[in-house]
């Protein structure tokens, strides 16, 4: 008897054994959760025209379904950065051509209070293979309702798909009316600094923000710097330019909510810019949640989160963190794609951006179906030219698919809407000519 109770337990232990055996290799041999985040993710940066690095593939597995799947390596993302267009150091070629030599894959473009640099930008990225966001970081003021005496300067940023902003010319001059006053907060910044007997020439300050860039305090800061004011940047902000400061003026500003308001509208994400350098965070998260904000940034490349994550999850906000890059060549800025973003934080920002950029290209292709001339087909490649120009397009309905292509993902253009515009624009009578 002992010996059949031996026997029978070295069997039930082997079989075990082998079960358990077997039952490892398929977990191995399943995509994890944040696995198939990771390919949902790989999927919008690099689909149709943007091909993947060649060392991006490291494993395949089969998925729920049996189906193989290759896994990629790490996607990058940089969704705040600056370049000459406002009060960057680096034109928008120079930006994109650095973001690419960290390894950066999208890559969002966010000056200030302007979109000029983007054409630039998004034809540079398209040669390097990089998906570049259409971005804009709107100055605001902030006026908590309590105290209508206490405002504060906030930032937001907002994130448009491929095609740009739904209602371009609504955005750009309320834009533009803050590039407006701009000039005159400059102008009264000097006035300050000549009252506390530093003196600035205005031409040098037009001079160092650029040909048709409004100046904004980091140009009135280099000019202190020049004319020997200040040691450096650092002291003309910590001592005369800081938000209070005494030298420190507002220009046109849009209010804080309208801001929010205003990008909802025309297609956008909208994010809170460096809630840390707020005095009343709390008080502008839960103003700017009520009018419509998105997200907040969060993630920061010295790792400096835990408050603000906080703060999203009670508000219902994405998680998401740029390096606020302007290429001003100091070991105290951080670089393009150093901000590490967890694919969990990328993957919801596309699930709710994503459907928001598709309801504003249908918006701009339904303008273009009830006038689909010339002029309106240049407004639909304002942002950068659409792939596969050729010339001569022989009708409306190859216009809808050349933008449909380049601008969403497969499942995204087999909509009942873009199937009516595609039906409305098929009789569409001559050609549209393309500028190359």
């Amino acid at each position: 008897m002992d010996d059949r109770y031996s026997k029978n337990k070295k069997k039930s232990n082997k079989k075990k054994k082998n079960n358990g055996g077997k039952k490892k290799s398929n977990n191995n041999n399943k995509i994890s959760a944040e696995q198939k985040l990771h390919n949902h993710v790989y999927d919008w940066v690099f689909h149709d025209s943007i091909s993947p690095p060649a060392s991006s593939v490291i494993t395949t597995c089969a998925d729920d379904f049996g189906v193989r799947r290759s896994f990629v390596g790490k996607v990058v993302f940089e969704l705040h950065s600056h370049t000459i267009c406002s009060d960057g150091y680096l034109s928008p070629t120079a930006l994109v051509q650095r973001a690419h030599r960290n390894g950066v894959n999208v890559l969002a473009l966010t000056d200030h209070d302007t979109m000029a640099g983007i054409p630039e930008a998004s034809e540079a990225a398209r040669k390097l293979g990089i998906r570049l966001i259409p971005g804009v970081e709107i100055s605001t003021i902030y006026t908590p309702s309590e105290e209508s005496g206490n405002e504060e300067p906030v930032h937001v940023l907002a994130y448009y798909g491929s095609c740009g902003p739904s209602r371009c010319e609504e955005l750009e001059n309320r834009l533009a009316n803050v590039r407006e006053g701009r000039y005159l907060r400059a102008k009264n910044m000097l006035l300050k600094l000549s009252n506390l007997n530093m003196p600035l020439k205005w031409e040098n300050v037009v001079k160092i923000a650029g040909d048709g860039v409004a100046p904004g305090r980091l140009h009135v800061a280099r000019a202190m710097v020049e004319a020997g004011h200040v040691e450096n940047l650092k002291h003309a902000f910590s001592r005369y330019l800081y938000d209070g400061g005494p030298a420190y003026s507002t220009g046109n500003e849009l209010n804080a909510e309208e801001a929010v308001e205003l990008i909802c509208q025309t297609g956008g994400v909208a994010a809170l810019a460096h809630p840390w350098a707020l005095k009343n965070p709390v008080g502008v998260i839960r103003r700017l949640k009520a009018a419509g904000l998105h997200g907040i940034e969060v993630y920061r490349s010295d790792g400096k989160l835990s408050a603000f994550s906080d703060l999203a999850d009670t508000y219902g906000l994405i998680k998401l963190g740029g390096s606020d890059y302007h290429g001003k060549g100091n070991h105290d800025e951080s670089d393009l794609g150093s901000v590490n973003l967890p694919v969990p934080a990328l993957h919801e920002f596309l699930k709710l951006a994503r459907p928001i950029w598709c309801d504003a290209v249908k918006s701009i292709l339904q303008r273009f179906a009830e006038d689909p001339s010339d002029a309106n087909f240049e407004k639909l490649a304002r942002y950068g030219k659409i792939k596969n120009l050729n010339g001569s397009l022989n009708s409306g309905k190859n216009v809808v698919e050349l933008c449909l292509s380049s601008w969403l993902l497969r499942e995204e253009r087999q909509d009942a809407e873009f199937e009516n515009l595609r039906l409305k624009l098929s009789r569409t009578e001559g050609a549209v000519m393309v500028q190359l």
